[in-house]
């Protein structure tokens, strides 16, 4: 494609808005992170019932992101993320609001909806939106949003929580510090809805609904008129012949079976969650307080985890269009088995205090830094990388279809983990579930090996399934 006419200024805002979407996507979920003792306490609720407190917003991420990639497909990426950022806002005011277990996990769930679609359509508008040089750095963003939402809601509910006390006692206008943690999400979740207002609409999606002058519009705004209109013949030509997106199409006409493409989709988006991240960001407080850390401490800790996470995606952001997608997630996978190993030797080396509390002893600087080290090999391997190549290694026809479909197993993995940690924190310990948490991330190097190919520098529309 020519190059030297693209509106670089305007290719970066429009990415930068849809990672607003992430940032959410971020705070949304690691703001029940100093919420679940508030949560306990106002709804009375037991291991199990504070497990699906938590993980109840999961069930509406996987139901967002398969609605999504279909739902994109027939209204457009822009119209989803609209949609997603009026569920943000309805759940941040009603999950601050909540006065039963009931009520809240009905909340959380529509937060979840908004969670999902944003967590796929975002890198998918994004890659559909960059050029193909330096589309995994921008697609990156998404994930340096993610973890920045992350680290700001870690930060503001350390800080109400400073304010306050403890989490659970009243702040402002009678109100429980952790009610305030969710009702802050309300200022990004207003700004991301008024900034979709400016964008446009992602032009391989006009050109598949046939709005071809207003796809040009729109390509050529962002790369120049001449490589404007060369990138419409190219999207036009691969779509040539093809029908309107549908599920279907993830099928291999020819055999009958699933593509091979979607199969490893599916594979990228469990393995992500099977090495466990999300405990350390949905119970990274309890985690710590299990260990003997203040309540305190150990929102403290999370700061100090966020801001490795932030870290390690800019790295990767540097990276990922240099040396490519799959040398990341390899690295990413034996680092994350290393260090997961180490905090196994820890957790089951650890005495008992007269509480029945892990006591680490001398062990604890070892365990801290293997769960920051843990945290920073995430991000910079499998938490930005999955992320853009589901947005980027699905072909024009099947996009949306295999966004919806790997996004359902991502969300529904990471519902099964977070729904299970409280159950095997109290039944076969810390030490057993990190354990399988490390298996897993030893199998995920297996996966890159044999069955992940490299998508560096290849255009959408050669993306071959």
């Amino acid at each position: 494609m020519i190059q030297e006419k693209e509106n670089m200024l305007f290719i970066v805002m429009v990415s930068c808005v849809a990672t607003l979407g992430g940032f959410l996507f971020g705070f949304d979920s690691g703001v029940i992170n100093g919420t679940v003792d508030g949560l306990q306490n106002a709804f009375n609720s037991d291991s199990v019932g504070t497990g699906f407190n938590v993980a109840s917003m999961l069930l509406g991420c996987a139901i967002g992101a398969f609605c999504a990639g279909r739902l994109a497909d027939l209204f457009g990426r822009k119209t989803i993320l609209i949609l997603a950022a009026i569920f943000f806002i309805i759940s941040a005011w009603g999950s601050g609001i909540a006065d039963s277990s009931g009520e809240f996990i009905i909340y959380r769930i529509l937060g979840g909806i908004a969670v999902g679609a944003a967590s796929v359509m975002a890198p998918a508008y994004i890659s559909e939106i960059a050029p193909a040089r330096f589309r995994g750095m921008l697609t990156t963003i998404q994930q340096v949003a993610i973890i920045s939402g992350l680290f700001a809601a870690f930060v503001s509910n350390y800080l109400l929580a400073d304010l306050a006390g403890v989490s659970t006692a009243d702040l402002w206008l009678g109100f429980s510090a952790w009610r305030w943690m969710f009702w802050i999400e309300l200022v990004p979740a207003c700004l991301f809805l008024l900034s979709l207002l400016l964008i446009p609409e992602s032009p391989r999606f006009l050109v598949i609904k046939k709005k071809l002058t207003t796809a040009k519009v729109v390509l050529v705004r962002l790369y120049g008129q001449k490589a404007g209109e060369q990138k419409l013949a190219e999207i036009e030509g691969s779509l040539a012949g093809d029908h309107q997106p549908k599920l279907s199409d993830l099928m291999d006409k020819s055999s009958g079976k699933v593509r091979k493409i979607v199969w490893v989709g599916i594979g990228l988006a469990i393995f992500q969650q099977l090495v466990g991240i999300n405990v350390v960001f949905y119970y990274g407080a309890v985690l710590w307080q299990a260990v003997g850390f203040s309540e305190s401490d150990a929102l403290l800790i999370n700061i100090i985890s966020g801001a490795v996470s932030i870290a390690a995606c800019i790295i990767t952001m540097l990276l990922i269009d240099k040396i490519g997608r799959k040398p990341l997630l390899t690295l990413g996978s034996i680092g994350m088995t290393l260090t997961l190993g180490l905090m196994v030797f820890c957790f089951a080396t650890a005495d008992f205090d007269a509480k029945g509390n892990l006591d680490l002893g001398s062990l604890g600087t070892l365990a801290l830094v293997s769960a920051n080290a843990y945290v920073f090999f995430f991000n910079l391997s499998w938490g930005p990388v999955m992320w853009v190549m589901l947005g980027e290694m699905f072909p024009n026809q099947i996009r949306g279809s295999g966004l919806a479909v790997a996004g359902l197993f991502q969300w529904g993995a990471n519902f099964a983990i977070t729904m299970t940690f409280p159950i095997m924190l109290t039944s076969i310990g810390l030490a057993g579930a990190y354990g399988f948490y490390a298996v897993c991330a030893l199998l995920s190097v297996l996966f890159v090996v044999k069955l992940v190919h490299e998508t560096r520098g290849t255009e959408l529309e050669d993306m071959i399934g």
